[in-house]
């Protein structure tokens, strides 16, 4: 475990002037209200806070940042309140110590819907200092350095999490070393055959690769040298994840993965990274389209470097990095390392608009309040590269990796993408489906007339643009539930001799409205009309339940969702709270099973459908239209679920493959095969399972299988 003189010693080598009695006074209260406290492990919980200031100590953070990362747990695990913090150690540290602390206090429906509001807290918190999401960062580190100590299913969830999360938040932020170890041990729990395979695979052809790599570095430097190009030339093997990442998406064994060494040319100044790239490109053969120049076009995170791919002196593919000093201390520290806050300083302006897009995963969050949805589209935020594209006027705009026209449309601004009815890129007429390209340029054609089309979902991959089109769509769907709602309400109400149009304008209406958790009458109509909430059940509210309003209204309400009759009641794995008897279909696309994590929607006339909560379908619904589904526990039904397994070709492959399917009692309901020109073996199988354990079991027996090197469910 370090010691707090640890983190002193630290703090005075990289900053000796600053006041260290904040940090002392930090240990002492933080060890004070965490006595008695044990971690998993069984050290003391103390060794947790003091881990978490160690590493943010290693990032040269400011005295307020190690300070809050010592007290970052007492406000969730201690009698501790922030009040106390406040009067002891200031409002910024309070601050800081607020924003890192998840709600755990607070009672939610769903483990999801728990998380989705922690990380839009954090990431609301994170838009006002950067230092929280540091602290974050660190805390998450040492949490995964210690996840061995967690039951199983725990650490796949905290692992899942992190590889979705926090590795990409690392990522955008420049703090790779932090991102790679993450990433890293993730792999770990996510995909422990895999990583164990991996592991071995890199352990066997260590000396064989060292001996590569000294003879590579040995060509670059005598060329360098030549023109007496004073730099450092480095080699570093790339993390277990992407090696498996280059072989399942390349189709190639382990043999024939190349680079799985790069190699980093750190020099003096800018002119000579350039010259040093000639040099390279003048000695082997650059592959065109691998050339990336970051340090024109920094990334988001201020990465600067040159980046390319050559064939080597053995015929074999090399990746090189060239770079600064100043721009390799960026590239292992990110944000870090152009850290300000020092001595009572904001954060300089500048490096507070490198990071705006936390500020836009704010933005484009706020109308997305199904915690799923929120989830998925953080994601969706935080995994991307950058194109570089330009408006008419020369403007530079900077966009995820394989955005659209419509994308484009709708970061200029929101009006313009609403009325986008075409496209010209390069002065050329292209389809609104067109993914931009760095360079391009880009003319967006609008129409007073025209409005957002649903389909566009299919291919926007911006958030931004997804919430606007769902918006509008949203608003549009609203308005005809609204009228649906109404003329619904209107004849259950006459029925029960009730006068609609009076007492929808009266506090009664409003007061039932919010019972339901609405705020307006009208989302309670419109919520009506979408399906969600019966004509009966706002009469019930008003009166007592009157049998005849009760057989009108099911007969209103049956048409409308697609229930079933009682002689056609159907067997269904699936229960939809507060509803019986009602058509269930499940999703296609993703084929939900028992034990994935669910959610259902409704369709005038046809039930409800049921998606599994990550599915990219489910997601473009309208949220409006979601509706409570949970597993029924009685159910002995077979589910079918599709997966792909990927593994070179051998004699007797496939019988293996189908006998580790059938002793599982799983049936086989479709397959198909495709052998590659590279030997490899691309299958997919379309199997019938209980639940996910059943799914687990069958999925784990196939990775056995020799020469299988990937296995994953679809959909």
């Amino acid at each position: 475990m370090i010691r707090i003189n640890d983190i002193i010693d630290k703090i005075t080598e990289y900053h000796p002037q600053t006041d260290l009695d904040i940090i002392e006074r930090a240990y002492v209260f933080s060890a004070r209200v965490h006595e008695g406290q044990i971690r998993l492990s069984g050290e003391p919980y103390l060794s947790h806070p003091l881990e978490v200031a160690g590493i943010l100590s290693d990032m040269k953070l400011d005295v307020i940042s190690v300070t809050a990362g010592l007290l970052h747990d007492v406000i969730e695990d201690t009698p501790a309140n922030p009040e106390e913090i406040e009067k002891l150690f200031g409002p910024e540290v309070l601050h800081i110590v607020s924003g890192v602390t998840k709600l755990s206090s607070l009672s939610f429906h769903s483990s999801r819907a728990r998380q989705a509001e922690s990380l839009r807290k954090m990431f609301l918190a994170m838009a006002d200092d950067i230092r929280v999401i540091l602290i974050k960062l660190a805390d998450r580190l040492h949490n995964m350095r210690t996840l061995q100590f967690h039951k199983p299913n725990k650490r796949v969830e905290i692992a899942r999490e992190t590889l979705d999360i926090y590795a990409p938040i690392a990522a955008r932020l420049g703090i790779y070393w932090i991102k790679n170890e993450l990433e890293e041990s993730s792999f770990k729990y996510l995909q422990p055959d895999e990583y164990e395979q991996i592991q071995t695979l890199v352990a066997t052809s260590r000396s064989d690769r060292e001996k590569y790599m000294e003879t590579v570095k040995n060509f670059i430097q005598k060329k360098m040298e030549e023109t007496d190009l004073k730099c450092e030339v480095l080699g570093r093997n790339k993390n277990y994840l992407s090696v498996f990442n280059k072989m399942v998406s390349q189709n190639l064994p382990f043999e024939e993965i190349y680079d799985i060494t790069a190699f980093r040319i750190i020099l003096a100044s800018i002119s000579l990274c350039y010259e040093a790239l000639g040099l390279i490109h003048s000695m082997w053969k650059p592959i065109d389209h691998k050339f990336k120049d970051y340090i024109a076009r920094p990334k988001a995170n201020m990465y600067q470097s040159l980046h390319t791919t050559v064939v080597g002196p053995f015929g074999e593919r090399i990746e090189i990095q060239i770079r600064t000093w100043d721009m390799d201390r960026v590239a292992k520290s990110g944000i870090a390392a152009h850290w300000s806050y020092k001595e009572g300083k904001k954060v300089d302006e500048n490096i507070s608009q490198k990071f705006a897009w936390i500020q836009d995963i704010v933005e484009n969050q706020e109308n997305f309040r199904d915690p799923g949805e929120f989830l998925e589209n953080v994601r969706i935020d935080l995994f991307q590269d950058e194109v570089y594209v330009f408006t008419p006027r020369g403007e530079i705009k900077t966009l995820p990796n394989g955005v659209t026209t419509v994308d484009f449309a709708y970061k200029i601004h929101t009006e313009v993408g609403n009325q986008c009815t075409g496209a010209k890129v390069n002065g050329q007429l292209v389809p609104l489906t067109y993914e931009l390209k760095t360079g391009d340029i880009i003319e967006i054609i609008t129409s007073k007339n025209h409005h957002p089309s649903k389909d566009w979902l299919k291919f926007v991959k911006t958030i931004k643009a997804r919430s606007k089109i769902r918006h509008w769509i949203k608003t549009q769907e609203k308005e005809r539930s609204m009228t649906l709602g109404r003329e619904m309400l209107h004849k259950a109400f006459r029925k029960a001799k009730l006068n609609f149009n009076t007492l929808v304008k009266s506090e009664k209406m409003e007061e039932i409205g919010a019972q339901f958790g609405f705020k307006a009458v009208d989302d309670l109509i419109a919520n009506v009309g979408y399906g969600k909430i019966t004509p009966l059940q706002v009469i019930r509210k008003i009166v007592p339940q009157n049998q005849e309003a009760a057989e009108d209204e099911a007969s209103i309400f049956n048409k409308f969702i697609g229930r079933v009759g009682r002689k056609k009641k159907l067997k269904t794995g699936v229960l939809v709270r507060g509803v019986d008897d009602i058509l269930i279909k499940f999703g296609k696309c993703c084929q939900p099973v028992p034990g994935d994590p669910i959610v259902g929607y409704i369709t005038r006339g046809f039930g409800v459908t049921v998606h599994r909560t990550t599915c990219i379908n489910a997601l473009r619904m309208n949220p409006d239209r979601q509706i409570e589904v949970e597993w029924n526990q009685e159910t002995s039904e077979v589910f079918p679920v599709k997966i792909r397994i990927i593994s070179q070709d051998r004699v007797g492959l496939l019988a293996d493959v189908v006998s580790n399917i059938s002793k599982f009692g799983a049936n086989i309901l479709h397959a198909t095969s495709e052998t590659h020109d590279n030997k490899m073996v691309d299958s997919f199988f379309t199997i019938g399972v209980e639940d996910v354990s059943h799914l687990d079991k069958i999925l784990s027996a196939v990775k056995k299988v020799k020469r299988v090197q990937d296995v994953k469910r679809v959909g």
